[in-house]
């Protein structure tokens, strides 16, 4: 993939941009193998491919420049704006909404936040799209004092983008270099985006987590019902559940499965998921991961933690446990061989890349664990 922005640059957060995507892939492959080499009996399965280019679905764009003109894109070494509004890793339907936005900065007068000088108030644009093209606005601003003409013109914002469904206000007071904050305010009546996944719909609320790239987290969840189908648990438990993905995917007869996740939003959506399907015998809890164990503890654990991965605790409660098998999706095989060699009666059975970052060094893996005697 060819990008003006990196031959120029300007951005560079792409750190495999001009690589050919074979080479990239094939070096994913290979340093997820030498991390997880410890475990040479697994069986490595074809890594899983992604449309090198067009694959994000969310921009989080850093707001610049002046009213007139604002930048949406990232912060230069001075923290002055620089816009990616043609961003080629960007879904075209992201794209395609950004002007608009832009547009609207102008129209409501929303005042761009100057790092350097702690002043202005729109600090970030953050907008995600469904599989159908929908999409979710949120404007993170530093007060209150815009919200009132952002109402005033919204409705002219909704005819330039009639494919709006969610449009949102985060109030981020704090000079901090974080996206958002705690406080979310909705505009639309619509207050999450349903993100429809063959045969399984999402809800997906202001703040929630979701995979940036829409077609290998689909695939991270067929694979990981695959794998579960075949072990066929009478009970499931998915840690680190966020909107449910996994949990929704190897829901099925005869099947309990219970998702636990720290966020509440989160937990609301999936449980909306979990009506709308007619899925009795899910259910999803607000909590701590670490609570899994004990005499009710489940067949089988799917956990998808942040980068920092599982944790001693977490790793030493399931290892203690009666847990049969595991099904590990991690973001960082570093943390993931730590866990891994944290839990030696639960061994690797299959392992498979899933290059859900095209263009840079970063990608998922998902390992299947079977307990031994």
């Amino acid at each position: 993939m060819q990008c003006d922005y990196f031959d120029a640059g300007v951005c560079r957060s792409c750190t495999l941009m001009g690589v050919e995507y074979d080479a990239q892939l094939a070096g994913k492959v290979a340093h997820a193998e030498s991390l997880l080499s410890p475990w040479a009996d697994a069986m490595w399965l074809p890594p899983m491919t992604s449309r090198p280019e067009a694959f994000r679905n969310k921009a989080k764009m850093v707001v610049g420049g002046t009213v007139d003109a604002p930048t949406l894109g990232i912060l230069d070494g001075d923290r002055r704006g620089v816009d990616l509004r043609g961003c080629g890793v960007l879904a075209e339907g992201l794209r395609a909404a950004l002007p608009p936005i832009a547009a609207f900065i102008t129209l409501a007068r929303l005042e761009p936040y100057d790092v350097p000088a702690r002043r202005g108030e729109l600090k970030n644009v953050l907008l995600t799209e469904s599989p159908d093209g929908r999409l979710m606005l949120r404007f993170v601003l530093r007060s209150t004092e815009s919200l009132a003409r952002i109402r005033k013109h919204l409705p002219a914002l909704l005819d330039a983008l009639p494919q709006l469904a969610v449009v949102s206000v985060n109030l981020l007071p704090e000079h901090k270099a974080v996206l958002e904050g705690e406080v979310e305010v909705p505009l639309t009546a619509d207050e999450s985006l349903a993100m429809r996944l063959d045969d399984v719909v999402l809800h997906l609320r202001p703040g929630s987590f979701f995979q940036t790239n829409t077609d290998v987290a689909a695939d991270l969840y067929h694979q990981a019902r695959a794998w579960v189908d075949e072990l066929a648990p009478a009970s499931v438990w998915d840690l680190y559940c966020g909107v449910g993905g996994f949990a929704l995917h190897v829901a099925g007869p005869g099947r309990r499965v219970l998702g636990i996740e720290t966020s509440a939003p989160a937990v609301e959506s999936a449980r909306l998921s979990a009506a709308e399907a007619g899925l009795a015998d899910v259910a999803f809890e607000v909590g701590d991961a670490t609570a899994v164990g004990g005499a009710d503890a489940p067949d089988a654990v799917i956990v998808n933690p942040p980068r920092r991965g599982l944790g001693p605790e977490l790793c030493a409660t399931l290892e203690a446990s009666s847990v049969g098998a595991v099904v590990y999706s991690s973001c960082n095989a570093v943390s993931l061989a730590r866990d891994l060699a944290a839990m030696p009666s639960l061994r690797p059975r299959r392992i498979r890349v899933f290059d859900m970052f095209p263009q840079t060094e970063h990608y998922e893996v998902m390992v299947l664990l079977e307990r031994v005697s």
